[in-house]
């Protein structure tokens, strides 16, 4: 069982008493969620959960900022061939990169889905951000998106330079899904004596298959990430019960027993969200391994709050400090201050 130390705990029951109303925009988005992609939307034909999630982020999608180069790549990696876009800002100097990782509970979403988050984080921050649509579950259950991250990172490392990025000033990063998917390619670096990325960014990141935190028994029914969609996509992503996934740090971070030498980190996790105790209990572990940590908790905010960022004020604001951890990072390996 994932399991805080008791300080945390009672760090978290004073966070859940303190808790805000979920913020209007947030709430908006949350009831326009439910109503295109109900919690049992998990039920649905895999074409159909992904083409009704497809158009709920076109609808809340914004325009690119100005400034930008956009284009796309494929990698022809050894298991399949991967598609990557990248956003450079312009400028012909090296510039720090950003590898980034969607959400979607690993079934769903593409590039498409989080192109104008990608595109805002770029101008935003000053880096290059490279993005890769990894194989999804349950056709490609884990470890395909770590091996998809693995050749992604070794693309980024002999070719990102042609791209405008100094690969000297890496930075990992993801939602969700995406946030596990960061980890992983931290842990799996680290593990292997790489020592090339200077923060990881995760943005309220799944990080176990536990299910029995206190937030998971507080928010599981009411969340924008429900407890049976939850479910599912570790069942998608991990395979039978039985599958060696299920004990794998890789697949699964807090199963982690050595955090030492892990890339600084910027972390946010939101109060009405499913799975805001994993993020808290991961920053906690990091942090008593000696890894700078910065949390961001967000008492308004739920799962998938970035998309909600031109609707919602506190949305805005802590993806605006997204972006900043981003640049803090990229450009000078901390975590930012505030």
């Amino acid at each position: 069982m994932t399991k805080a130390s008791p300080e945390l705990s009672a760090r978290l029951d004073k966070l859940a008493a303190a808790r805000l109303p979920l913020d209007p925009g947030m709430a908006e988005f949350r009831d326009k969620l439910a109503a295109e992609t109900p919690p049992e939307a998990v039920h649905w034909p895999l074409e159909r959960q992904r083409s009704a999630w497809d158009a709920v982020c076109k609808a809340w999608q914004a325009p690119h900022p100005p400034g930008l180069s956009v284009y796309d790549l494929i990698l022809r990696d050894r298991h399949a061939p991967l598609k990557l876009r990248v956003y450079r800002p312009e400028g012909a100097d090296h510039r720090p990169g950003l590898l980034y990782f969607h959400g979607g509970g690993w079934v769903l979403g593409s590039l498409e889905t989080h192109d104008d988050m990608c595109a805002e984080i770029a101008a935003g921050a000053g880096v290059v951000v490279a993005a890769l649509d990894y194989r999804l579950a349950p056709e490609n259950p884990f470890p395909a998106q770590c091996e998809d991250a693995l050749a992604f990172f070794d693309w980024v490392m002999a070719e990102g330079a042609a791209h405008g990025i100094d690969t000297a000033r890496l930075v990992a990063g993801g939602d969700s899904a995406g946030g596990q998917m960061t980890a992983s390619l931290a842990i799996a670096l680290r593990d292997r004596g790489v020592k090339a990325l200077r923060g990881q960014v995760l943005v309220y990141p799944v990080l176990d298959a536990d299910m029995q935190t206190d937030s998971y028994r507080r928010n599981g029914l009411s969340s924008a990430l429900s407890r049976e969609e939850m479910r599912y996509y570790l069942d998608a992503f991990l395979g039978p019960p039985d599958s060696p996934a299920h004990g794998n740090k890789l697949a699964l971070p807090l199963l982690e027993t050595d955090y030492a030498g892990l890339p600084p980190a910027f972390i946010t996790a939101a109060a009405h969200d499913t799975l805001q105790d994993e993020a808290f209990i991961f920053a906690e572990r990091l942090e008593a391994a000696g890894v700078p940590v910065k949390l961001r908790a967000e008492p308004a905010l739920d799962h998938s709050y970035m998309r909600a960022r031109h609707h919602s004020e506190p949305a805005y604001k802590s993806f605006r400090a997204i972006v900043g951890a981003v640049k803090a990072l990229g450009y000078h390996g901390v975590p930012p201050e505030d």
